[in-house]
């Protein structure tokens, strides 16, 4: 499939890209932090892009579920840092591709969105904390979009253990459209994150949705991610079912960010 693909050529850049990143580079005066991406993990980074940059986060998702095989991509989000705590957040819409039906029912444009995001953190313990609200609109097709206006709410955290060991989690509430009707759903993720070196990191996650109706979804998930440049991130995820369901997924992604303007 079209995910197999990108995983060669992600496991190439890795093996590419790693000795030149070693290598000596040239000071700058550069002081923004690392990309820090909401993506390859369900949890949401607990702080938010530098202002006045924009980053652009990226991926392709190949998933199991039901009998179907689906992919989709690009994944796009937004974010643009607007104030030293806040950024700005535009979910482009993801193109689902039905590999089952060969391109036939539930392929199509999914839903856009919008949102903001503001840091509250760190806090006393030395937590770090943000709040995401958003709310999605129908502009996919109709076999793929909710075709409702959908609201959410996500707050994530995450604290150092160590040097090279991080604690995170987030609770989330989401109110999608379906059928005529919204069904609430509650998230809830615990991650630990562990860094090999100093650009690369990887992850095991607990992710568990509770929907109103339809029962439970719960993944166990893992995936790791390297930073080519200060500004550039390459990443590797898959998930397996804990309910039983025969549900899997695995996804490659590629972020960046850059500066549109300085502050005074």
């Amino acid at each position: 499939m079209l995910i197999h693909v990108f995983a060669a050529l992600l496991a190439f850049a890795f093996v590419a890209l790693a000795p030149a990143h070693g290598q000596d580079q040239p000071a700058t005066s550069d002081t923004s932090p690392p990309i820090a991406t909401d993506r390859p993990s369900f949890t949401n980074s607990s702080v938010v892009v530098p202002a006045g940059s924009l980053q652009a986060e990226n991926g392709f998702l190949e998933t199991f579920h039901q009998g179907q095989n689906v992919v989709d991509g690009s994944e796009t989000l937004l974010r643009f840092g607007i104030a030293a705590k806040t950024e700005l957040r535009f979910t482009v819409p993801d193109y689902f591709y039905n590999a089952s039906s060969g391109g036939g029912p539930g392929s199509g444009f999914g839903d856009s969105a919008v949102g903001v995001k503001q840091q509250l953190g760190p806090t006393p313990g030395g937590f770090d904390l943000c709040a995401t609200v958003f709310v999605s609109f129908p502009t996919g097709a109709k076999n793929v979009s909710s075709g409702g206006y959908d609201p959410g709410l996500q707050v994530a955290w995450s604290r150092a253990l160590s040097g090279k060991w991080t604690a995170a989690g987030m609770l989330a509430m989401y109110w999608p459209t379906q059928g005529q009707s919204r069904n609430p759903t509650g998230q809830a993720t615990l991650l630990v994150d562990r860094q090999i070196t100093g650009p690369w990191d990887a992850f095991i996650e607990y992710a568990g949705n509770f929907p109103t109706r339809n029962g439970t979804r719960q993944f166990l998930h893992v995936g790791t991610a390297f930073k080519v440049t200060k500004t550039q991130q390459l990443d590797f995820q898959c998930g397996e079912s804990l309910t039983g369901a025969a549900d899997r997924f695995v996804g490659i992604g590629y972020s960046f960010r850059f500066q549109v303007f300085h502050r005074h």
